[in-house]
């Protein structure tokens, strides 16, 4: 597998992204609120990350209706070693489209970051992944928000987005948004 620096690889998730109307982004700055409450009133439960967080941006971006088909019965474990201690986490796939993957990253004692669970997403989605057709994915622990490019061939070639970050000044959220919405208009 090559990873691609290139930035024309991933120019889906960079050009021709749909404006993030006002009433959106109303209700991206609500859950950038809710992400700051949670995180002011630990313990932050990995359920309600994703009821708070992920989901509504799901729902913003339009990704519960037909065509797509929400799946979350796939599970991945990951374990990581800190300090001579087993973390272990889950990363729950929510395959939503044939090219599109939206995959979230929990864990119940530390969070891992998006970097940690790439190797395995990728292994993954090559195992399930259409040859011909390019897979998106989007790659998130709630707090952090990153994308993926995918083309098997015979060298399988990835990239990456930047990681967008929702406690960044301003809103990143929009951009996440912005760039789901793009790869959902994708054809298949």
């Amino acid at each position: 597998m090559q990873r691609v620096r290139n930035s024309e690889f991933f120019r889906a998730g960079q050009e021709k992204l749909p404006e993030v109307t006002d009433s959106e982004k109303q209700l991206l700055d609500r859950v950038q609120d809710i992400y700051f409450s949670l995180v002011d009133t630990p313990p932050v439960l990995e359920n309600a990350v994703k009821l708070t967080i992920i989901s509504p941006i799901l729902f913003i971006a339009g990704l519960y209706e037909s065509p797509f088909q929400v799946k979350a019965e796939k599970s991945i474990s990951l374990q990581e070693e800190d300090e001579c201690r087993i973390i272990e986490g889950r990363i729950d796939i929510l395959i939503i489209k044939a090219n599109l993957w939206v995959t979230l990253i929990e864990s119940k004692q530390l969070s891992f970051s998006t970097d940690e669970a790439l190797a395995q997403i990728l292994r993954y989605m090559l195992a399930e992944s259409d040859p011909e057709t390019p897979t998106f994915e989007m790659i998130s622990t709630g707090a952090n928000f990153s994308f993926v490019k995918l083309v098997r061939g015979e060298t399988p070639q990835y990239a990456r987005s930047s990681e967008f970050v929702i406690s960044n000044p301003g809103n990143e959220l929009y951009r996440v948004l912005q760039i789901l919405k793009r790869l959902s208009q994708l054809p298949d």
